[in-house]
């Protein structure tokens, strides 16, 4: 198993669709990996086979999910979202296009008085990105 040495990370929090969610996101950056997955098994608390823990990476950024066995109230809400600095306008058009499918447009890609072109979108699963072409070509 990978190891990393980053102290904070961005936990995430599925009722079933972690493993789904992260290899969606692993396939939306280069540099981008599962590292580990700890799957329940028979007689433990959750489904067996759903994700008790796992890890994985966006370009580098090393984030933690889980699949919750407990049912609860609440999902992901836009008040917090990843941000993501695009270094092209290719990538940000892939990546917008590839979180809105099934998902929800906040802010549709255009330029803004901040940003030449940002997109704000919850993904499928309701974890909402706010996109940033931060490049210059």
């Amino acid at each position: 198993m990978k190891e990393t040495n980053q102290k904070i990370m961005t936990f995430l929090m599925f009722e079933g669709k972690a493993e789904e969610a992260m290899n969606f996101y692993t396939s939306l950056f280069d540099d981008s990996e599962v590292i580990s997955i700890k799957r329940y098994g028979a007689n433990e608390a959750g489904p067996e086979g759903s994700v008790m823990q796992a890890s994985f990476s966006m370009h580098g950024q090393v984030f933690m999910c889980i699949d919750s066995y407990v049912q609860h109230g609440f999902t992901f809400t836009p008040a917090i979202s990843l941000y993501v600095n695009c270094e092209s306008e290719a990538e940000i058009d892939r990546v917008y296009e590839s979180i809105a499918q099934g998902g929800q447009v906040l802010m549709p890609l255009g330029s803004y008085p901040f940003s030449p072109k940002f997109g704000w979108v919850a993904d499928r699963f309701g974890v909402t990105w706010q996109l940033n072409f931060s490049g210059n070509a």
